[in-house]
């Protein structure tokens, strides 16, 4: 345990200088400024560091390092540091909160223990007797600590590691005082063990609990998607964050099967159907709403593969202002909302954010005293004050169908969820024609693509021309992590790629993310759009019902200044809000030849 002669020799050389006048020697405030605070810290008390910094006078990184010097103690940087979990959770939440310090590491035998104030002898004590060890107690400033204490017992991460522990009490756990709580894993592992069925394995703890952690995680996470891949040997766990995928920590291979069982429960399929592809969804709950899950299952050569998409609302931002669209853009696109009829397309591969572009359309658009009624598989988002249709192929209820019903129920606007063959795009135009406004989404590689594609599927160009408004490309592309966001040099052959000239690019700064604790190291937090517009005015109506070409079509849109992708994409990275790397994985750009 640590003394108080111990720690008291911690200061022993600065012993004779105050803390303020250490400060002032250094030059990080004057004498005017130190009166204030001591005037403040005689009215209302409390550490005269803590004082200056919320007085604004001294940054809270200078009272630490200054405090570090002045105690003779270590001071230790948090952000972006690896905390040794099962070391910082040796200390309860509700003391690391009351003494605003966080357990980091192990050395020598000892528990390194970061504190905003180290000489604070009742903590010490009081987590030396909590965890039974000795510990060290080095400097970090509050700011650190609290994110730290965040990160620790409620990050992201929290679940990573409740999941990991199933997985070592899956293997390894022998009953002991640790494992008492989890008395039931153990009694549903050897039962997995034993010859039971895959439906009875599914309904037992350990797969129970193990798939509830895996949902909860990728809410906390932000994740999209989740994708459980069987192995020959083992079982794959990866969750799509931000557009990418990422491994997470896999259950034991005998687990797989249960697993694929429960989620398929969960879902409402055929558990007994091994065979073929089974889509599904259920909901889970989170603090203040629903989470939608669809599922879907697909047969491979190892067994059952499971994507699981999380559909959550309070993670999409449904409104048309915020979704990032130039001003000049946004307000182009309001106007062709405000028409009363004709077709807008929203075009994009899947996962580009198409949906969360109409939905928000949908949104801007909706009225007490206009009928907007909605086709699609699946229904993905609940809209308040919108009528909206599943499909159901099963029963006869496609698209077309569905938009065949539709045009009996006097709507004002139609919100198509994907284009998939000709007779949905004629009933679409016909509609159009009837003085409808229809929204839809569409899979092509850009705007001016989606005029040739609709043409090769059989659609008359006189009638693209006379309908189409507005054709939206669409792609996203990761944000960088303002926490480490710093700059980075690019070189000549990827400017060019990006069609930079070498005026553009000397006048540039651009960026990348370093990796932090905040985004998980990758350099990267949340993501945004990037946009081509079409807008078909009657100079590119009469080419398309001429049967202009694409390329021509392209063309005559970027002279009317309306970038393509990469232009949009190349934008934001000079804003310093994305990366080169981004941009170009996003975007189709021509081969650069080298130079001879």
């Amino acid at each position: 345990m640590i003394s108080s002669s111990d720690i008291s020799q911690m200061s022993e050389k600065n012993a004779n200088i105050r803390f303020g006048e250490l400060l002032l020697s250094k030059g990080l405030l004057n004498r005017r400024e130190l009166t204030e605070a001591l005037n403040e810290q005689r009215s209302c008390g409390g550490r005269i560091g803590e004082i200056l910094v919320k007085l604004k006078i001294v940054s809270d990184e200078d009272v630490s390092c200054a405090l570090a010097e002045h105690l003779a103690t270590e001071r230790v940087h948090l952000d972006g540091k690896d905390i040794d979990m099962n070391v910082a959770r040796l200390v309860p939440e509700a003391l690391a909160k009351r003494f605003n310090l966080v357990a980091i590491d192990e050395k020598d035998g000892k528990v390194l223990v970061a504190m905003a104030d180290p000489l604070d002898i009742v903590a010490t004590d009081t987590i030396t007797m909590k965890t039974g060890r000795e510990i060290q107690p080095v400097l970090s400033s509050l700011r650190e600590i609290r994110q730290t204490i965040e990160k620790v017992y409620h990050g992201s991460d929290i679940d990573e590691q409740r999941l990991r522990d199933i997985v070592e009490h899956a293997i390894n756990t022998e009953a002991d005082e640790e494992v008492v709580q989890d008395t039931l894993i153990e009694n549903a592992l050897n039962a997995l063990e034993a010859d039971i069925s895959v439906e009875e394995a599914a309904t037992r703890a350990p797969v129970i609990r193990f798939v509830d952690l895996l949902l909860r995680q990728a809410v906390k996470s932000r994740a999209s998607d989740i994708h459980v891949e069987p192995q020959e040997h083992s079982m794959t766990i990866r969750m799509r964050i931000d557009g990418v995928l990422q491994d997470m920590v896999p259950p034991p291979r005998k687990m797989q099967a249960a697993i694929a069982t429960r989620i398929k429960i969960l879902s409402r399929m055929d558990i007994a159907e091994r065979r073929l592809p089974q889509d599904g969804r259920f909901k889970i709950k989170a603090p203040g709403r629903d989470i939608d899950v669809r599922v879907s299952v697909i047969p491979t050569i190892y067994g059952e593969k499971v994507v699981m998409r999380i559909l959550d609302s309070a993670a999409v931002n449904h409104n048309l202002d915020q979704l990032g669209f130039d001003p000049e853009l946004l307000e182009e696109f309001k106007v062709m909302l405000s028409q009363p009829h004709g077709i807008i397309i929203v075009t994009g591969p899947t996962g580009s954010g198409k949906s969360t572009t109409l939905y928000s359309a949908l949104n801007y658009l909706k009225n007490p005293r206009k009928n907007i009624t909605t086709v699609e598989d699946p229904v993905e988002y609940r809209l308040g004050g919108i009528n909206q249709i599943q499909v159901k192929p099963e029963i006869g209820l496609d698209f077309a169908e569905s938009l065949r019903a539709i045009l009996r129920q006097d709507p004002d606007i139609i919100f198509i969820g994907e284009i998939r063959d000709k007779e949905t795009i004629d009933i679409a135009i016909k509609a159009s024609l009837t003085g409808h406004l229809v929204l839809s989404t569409f899979h092509t590689n850009d705007a001016p693509s989606a005029i040739s594609r609709m043409v090769y599927m059989g659609v008359e160009p006189y009638l693209l021309a006379s309908t189409v408004n507005l054709i939206v490309a669409q792609r996203l592309v990761r944000r960088i992590c303002d926490r480490c966001k710093e700059p980075v040099e690019i070189n000549e052959q990827v400017l060019r790629r990006l069609n930079i000239d070498s005026d553009r690019a000397r006048d540039a700064v651009f960026y990348h993310g370093r990796g932090c604790s905040a985004c998980n190291g990758t350099g990267y937090l949340g993501r945004l759009p990037i946009f081509e517009f079409l807008v078909t005015d009657s100079e590119i109506r009469d080419k398309i019902s001429a049967g202009t070409s694409e390329a021509q079509i392209r063309e005559m849109s970027r002279q009317r200044g309306y970038k393509g992708l990469l232009g949009s994409g190349v934008d934001r990275m000079l804003g310093g809000i994305t990366t080169a790397e981004e941009v170009l994985g996003a975007t189709f750009t021509q081969k650069v030849r080298r130079d001879r």
